[in-house]
């Protein structure tokens, strides 16, 4: 059976290893699944919804993923009696839950919304404009989009792989519970408003309602890219609540780490690479500077645009 070699294969002694490998193989495999017909047809109209599939299918394999290993595989059974496994086969903790849960909210919203968009602009995006011709190019796109897949998703495998009986002695409600629930739904929150108030006005804008170059209004005069504050206080919020498990002596234990502060420290900075990544991806690579690079190009001679850059934040809002 395929399904039973593939989790032999990936049985290491990790309880960590066990599921992230086989998580992050899955993200390659659906991006390189994807890339094929997409460089065929030269279009990028399904690059960010696979990008949102890969999210979901990931998380949910992360979720499962040591449920499915117990009931096929030996090493299952044997973990299931030392307590090292994931599973109490099918339950799990509410957190895992309800990380697994934002994501695929997170997921789903941002896939439609920019599967969306793309639509209504003809299946065309101006960041494939240099490299749509080109195949190793065009596949190395996707090849980077498996790769954020599995740094943001980081912190989300790490803790569905832990076990349930991790779990048992933590009290029910921690402070980093609380804190990145709060983060999550704040930056989510603020996402989702930024982008409702960006659709409004370019639906006024083409109904020739107004006549406006660039966008001034609510969240966008705080700061001139509050979707990606929003993006990244989400995914700091995701870090927070995997980081506090991670780090404790329940966490540690579970994933055979020592408990040492440097061990501790690690379990921190693993999950906080997803908020990491996400602020270098938007700042330095491709949100931030094509946006500004874009908006620089076509209005950085006119005033007002000059006076909107000197009195409104690049990215965190001002009160």
């Amino acid at each position: 059976m395929a399904l039973r070699y593939l989790l032999n294969i990936s049985a290491f002694r990790s309880p960590l290893l066990r599921t992230l490998v086989p998580t992050v193989a899955l993200a390659y495999g659906i991006q390189a699944a994807v890339a094929i017909p997409s460089i065929a047809a030269q279009t990028e109209r399904f690059y960010d919804l696979s990008g949102s599939l890969t999210y979901l299918s990931c998380t949910a394999v992360s979720l499962y993923l040591p449920t499915i290993r117990a009931r096929l595989t030996g090493l299952g059974s044997e973990a299931l009696k030392t307590g090292v496994t994931n599973v109490a086969l099918g339950r799990f903790n509410w957190r895992q839950l309800a990380i697994s849960a934002a994501v695929g909210v997170w997921a789903t919203r941002l896939g439609s919304y920019l599967f969306s968009r793309i639509t209504s602009e003809n299946g065309r995006d101006s960041r494939f404009d240099n490299i749509r011709g080109s195949p190793p190019k065009f596949f190395a796109a996707f090849m980077a989009q498996a790769t954020w897949v599995s740094l943001c998703l980081l912190p989300v495998i790490s803790l569905n792989a832990l076990p349930t009986t991790a779990f048992a002695s933590l009290a029910r409600v921690t402070v980093t519970d609380i804190a990145g629930a709060a983060l999550f739904l704040g930056g989510f929150t603020f996402e989702v408003l930024a982008d409702m108030q960006k659709n409004a006005w370019l639906k006024e804008k083409r109904e020739k309602k107004h006549s406006e170059e660039f966008l001034t209004r609510g969240l966008w005069s705080k700061s001139r890219h509050p979707n990606y504050a929003g993006e990244i206080t989400l995914w700091t919020g995701i870090a927070a609540l995997a980081g506090g498990i991670l780090a404790s002596t329940a966490g540690q234990r579970a994933l055979g780490w020592s408990g040492s502060p440097v061990a501790r420290l690690g379990a921190v900075a693993m999950a906080a690479v997803s908020p990491a990544f996400t602020t270098l991806l938007l700042t330095k690579v491709s949100g931030i500077p094509l946006s500004e690079d874009k908006y620089d190009k076509r209005y950085g001679d006119r005033k007002e645009y000059q006076e909107r850059k000197k009195n409104t934040p690049l990215l965190i809002p001002k009160l």
